[in-house]
């Protein structure tokens, strides 16, 4: 089977991955000069099921309307009359409620789960290094009510599958001795052990070169423009005025995935949530992370990929808007510091990333809208938690071969 994957980010490159494993001839066609020079080039680094939880979720609009009211707040939303957004926040808050919070994170989880165990098993058979760590996570609180807020559900995370252990201050200190520089208050944490970090841009990288040596052919520069229906298939893609054809399609655009889907009248509802991200070196701070560390209350993530660190957070609705505003600059490097004490930030520039979100925080994994059109995106926060399950499950799908039963409730209907 010719594929044409759309998409060099980590997403696309999983997907190009494991569909030339099973023998496919694949070609990825990317606008970009390399792989992961989108939303995979500098996240957060956490490979963390322990996150994978909708946004959507009882109490999240008074929850919004109280962050929105701080200096250092982890959201920022743009007033716009976008018929999009417009729709996208309508989509939000019908599923704000708690059968559909409890069924949303369910599918999240088990995705995350599927994907940490492919991840690892493509680490052991193919050596690919990428700054791998498998220290786990950290989620910190600050005051006691943030900590009864924090460990009030674990419970239900357990019957999930996830180790969760919690940690009062002094054990908090043994697992993360860096916050020992810091001058945050602490009231306890929450460990999850089996979470891992590792840099998604040079996972995307490495892996790309993987596949090329199973025969995936990778095309740069190549913006993609629009696609080609005939009756109920797609015929052909069109990238910088050429016609490219292949007997299946897979789109992994990401936050652009909509607008090229809307060529042939149907468009997920996939909405940019804008991310950002410093990084510095390790040995020009005073104390470092030994894994990775969330703040429970500013929502920033502070993760060590070998001799750097890097700090990523904030969500922003503001459409594709890329500039760098200096308030959330400042505001993660206040939180690193709060955290680790003084480090050298001279260097570090700002980077953002769209992620790709849905309203439910499911992705969209499938067919789409055509009999050999398919489509891999609207991972969110979680494009590189969940990239090897998604990859891995897309190519079971497009080949017709078995997956867990547990991923029923991911695929695309």
């Amino acid at each position: 089977m010719k594929v044409i994957i759309l998409g060099a980010g980590v997403i696309g490159v999983t997907s190009a991955y494991f569909l030339a494993e099973q023998g496919c001839d694949v070609t990825v066609l990317d606008s970009q000069p390399g792989p992961g020079l989108g939303t995979s080039f500098a996240n957060a680094g956490e490979i963390t099921p322990a996150a994978a939880a909708p946004w959507a979720s009882p109490g999240i609009v008074g929850q919004l309307a109280r962050w929105l009211m701080s200096e250092r707040s982890p959201v920022a939303i743009r007033p716009s009359l976008d018929p999009g957004l417009l729709r996208w926040v309508g989509a939000f808050l019908g599923q704000c409620n708690a059968a559909s919070f409890q069924r949303n994170r369910a599918t999240m989880v088990a995705l995350s789960r599927y994907s940490r165990e492919q991840l690892g098993e493509l680490r052991e058979r193919t050596g690919i290094a990428y700054d791998h760590g498998t220290g786990g996570s950290l989620h910190l609180f600050r005051t006691a009510e943030e900590l009864d807020r924090g460990t009030s559900d674990l419970e239900s995370l357990r019957q999930l599958g996830l180790a969760a252990e919690i940690l009062d201050p002094a054990q908090c200190l043994l697992v993360e001795p860096g916050l020992a520089k810091g001058s945050a208050a602490m009231a306890g944490g929450v460990r999850f052990a089996e979470d891992e970090t590792g840099d998604c841009y040079l996972f995307t990288c490495a892996l790309a070169e993987l596949a090329a040596t199973k025969g995936a052919q990778f095309l740069y520069g190549k913006k993609v423009e629009r696609l080609c229906r005939d009756g109920a298939s797609i015929s052909a893609v069109v990238a910088n005025g050429e016609h490219h054809t292949a007997d299946a399609y897979v789109v992994c655009l990401g936050s652009h995935s909509p607008a090229l889907l809307g060529t042939i009248g149907r468009s997920p509802l996939i909405y940019p949530v804008k991310g950002y991200s410093l990084s510095i070196d390790a040995r020009r701070a005073a104390a470092a992370p030994r894994s990775t560390i969330m703040d429970g209350r500013f929502k920033v993530a502070v993760t060590r990929l070998g001799d750097r660190i890097r700090i990523g957070g904030i969500a922003a609705l503001c459409g594709f808007d890329m500039s760098l505003p200096e308030r959330f600059r400042k505001s993660l490097i206040a939180t690193y510091q709060e955290l680790f004490g003084p480090a050298d930030f001279a260097d570090a520039r700002l980077w953002s990333g769209l992620r790709p979100s849905t309203p439910s925080g499911c992705p969209e994994i499938g067919r789409f809208a055509a009999d050999n059109l398919y489509i891999n995106a609207g991972h969110g926060t979680l494009g590189w938690t969940m990239a090897c399950g998604a990859g891995r499950l897309l190519t079971s799908i497009m080949t017709g071969a078995a997956y867990p039963k547990s991923l029923d409730a991911v695929v695309r209907r």
